[in-house]
C-alpha cells in the first residue's frame, strides 16, 4: 500500500455536466465525519506499509470544516505509518477557498490542492451550473499561493458548446499567467442519464463537437509544452516536480486503501468498494462491519486495466512486462495492430516500449481497447 483515498461525498450544488448527488445536512456529515474515523482504524491491519499519498477527493471535501477534516487526519495519523514528506492533496471548488480556511489546510499538513476551476468564464460556469464565478476562480488560486501551497492542480473543461477557440486559448493563458503548476484537462463528456443528456437528447443542448475538441486538445498539448507543463498523461500536465504522485501510483498499479461512502480501493489482486449511501455506510460502520463489495481480478481484466491505464500515459507500455505478468506476446499478437498505429502516426515503439503520439494520445482509451483480451478467462 502506498495510499488512502478518502472519498467525501458531499456538495452544495448539482452540476450540469455530471449530476452529482448532494447533501448539505450538517448532521448527516457529521455523522460520515465519525463513521470515516472508525473505518479508518477498521481498516488498519490491512497495510503495514508507509502511506505516502492522502488524497480527500469525491464531492467536494472542502466544504467540510477545519474541525471534520482535522478529525479524519488525526484518525489516518492514528493508525497507519505516514511519511513526513506524503503527498496530501484536497479536492475543493474555488467558492470553497477563503485566506483563513487554507491556512487551516496547511496547518492540518494538507500540501496540495485540486481546484475545481473548469473555465474563467462567468458564460461558461452559469452554463455548467456552477457556484462559483470567474473572479473567484482566479482569486482562490492567488489565495493559495498567499498562504505557501503553491501545490496545486486546476481542472479545465474543453469542447463545451459554444466554446471558441479563443476561450480556450483564453483559459489556458490565464491558468499558465496564475502560475499554476499543474492542469488537469478534461473534454466534455454527456452521460445518458444526466439532466445535460437529456437535454441533449431532446435537441434542447449541442452535443460534443469531437472536431472542435480535438483542435482544442491539440492546442493544449503544444501550448502547455511551451510554458513548461509536460503531458504525462491523457489529461494531466505538469511541470518538473508538479507531477501528482498519487494518481501516477494509481495509473501504476499500485495498491491504495479507500474510506468513505463509494470509496474505491484496491489491493494488487482485488478492487473492493463501499456502499455508496451514506446513511446504510454510517449504520454498517456503527455496528462494526465494512460495507464493503469485493471483486478478484481475473488475469483478463488485470491485463485490460493495465493496458488501459499504462497507453493514456506518457510512459506507455514495456511489452516484456505484458509477457513476464500475462503471459502476453505483444510483438506477435498484435503486430497488425502496433503497425497500424506507427503508420499512422499514432503511436512509437522504442525496443520495447509502446507510448501513444499526441494524434494518438486523444484517441487513447479507444485505441487501448484494440489491445484488451476479450471473451472467456484464459
Amino acid at each position: 500500500m502506498s495510499g488512502i483515498y478518502v472519498h467525501i461525498p458531499f456538495c452544495k450544488q448539482a452540476c450540469t455536466y455530471c449530476d452529482f448527488h448532494f447533501s448539505t445536512s450538517n448532521k448527516l456529515v457529521d455523522r460520515v465525519v465519525s463513521a470515516l474515523t472508525r473505518e479508518a482504524e477498521m481498516r488498519k491491519n490491512e497495510t503495514a506499509d508507509t502511506i505516502r499519498t492522502i488524497y480527500f477527493g469525491g464531492g467536494t471535501p472542502g466544504i467540510l470544516t477545519i474541525t471534520q477534516l482535522e478529525k479524519v487526519l488525526c484518525a489516518i495519523h492514528r493508525n497507519y505509518h505516514i511519511d513526513p514528506d506524503a503527498e496530501i492533496t484536497l479536492e475543493t471548488n474555488p467558492d470553497d477557498v477563503s485566506k483563513e480556511k487554507a491556512k487551516g489546510w496547511a496547518h492540518l499538513g494538507i500540501n496540495r490542492l485540486s481546484i475545481g476551476i473548469q473555465s474563467f468564464f462567468d458564460e461558461h460556469l452559469s452554463w455548467m451550473n456552477r457556484a462559483h464565478t470567474a473572479a473567484e476562480a482566479e482569486n482562490c488560486v492567488k489565495i493559495s499561493k498567499q498562504i505557501g501551497i503553491d501545490n496545486m492542480t486546476i481542472d479545465l473543461i474543453y469542447g463545451i458548446p459554444n466554446m471558441t477557440m479563443d476561450d480556450w486559448k483564453e483559459n489556458l493563458s490565464k491558468a499558465v499567467d496564475l502560475g499554476v503548476n499543474h492542469i488537469s484537462a478534461y473534454c466534455l463528456t454527456v452521460e445518458t442519464d444526466t439532466a445535460l443528456g437529456h437535454r441533449v437528447k431532446k435537441g434542447k443542448e449541442k452535443p460534443v463537437d469531437e472536431e472542435a475538441a480535438a483542435i482544442h486538445f491539440e492546442y493544449m498539448v503544444d501550448f502547455l509544452a511551451s510554458k513548461g507543463l509536460r503531458q504525462y498523461e491523457v489529461s494531466n500536465f505538469a511541470k518538473p516536480g508538479f507531477e501528482s504522485k498519487h494518481n501516477s501510483a494509481y495509473w501504476a498499479g499500485v495498491p491504495y486503501i479507500a474510506l468513505g461512502p463509494s470509496a474505491h480501493g484496491f489491493n494488487g489482486t482485488s478492487r473492493y468498494w463501499n456502499v455508496a449511501n451514506n446513511p446504510k455506510y454510517c449504520s454498517a460502520i456503527e455496528t462494526g462491519e465494512l460495507p464493503t463489495t469485493k471483486e478478484t481480478l481475473s488475469r483478463k481484466e488485470r491485463f485490460n486495466e493495465w493496458v488501459m491505464t499504462g497507453l493514456r500515459t506518457a510512459k506507455g507500455i514495456d511489452l516484456k512486462r505484458g509477457q513476464q505478468e500475462f503471459d502476453v506476446d505483444f510483438k506477435k499478437i498484435y503486430s497488425i495492430e502496433i503497425e497500424r498505429l506507427i503508420s499512422d502516426g499514432s503511436a512509437k515503439l522504442e525496443g520495447d516500449q509502446l507510448t501513444l503520439t499526441k494524434k494518438g494520445m486523444f484517441l487513447a482509451d479507444g485505441i487501448a481497447s484494440d489491445f484488451f483480451i476479450l471473451g472467456h478467462e484464459d
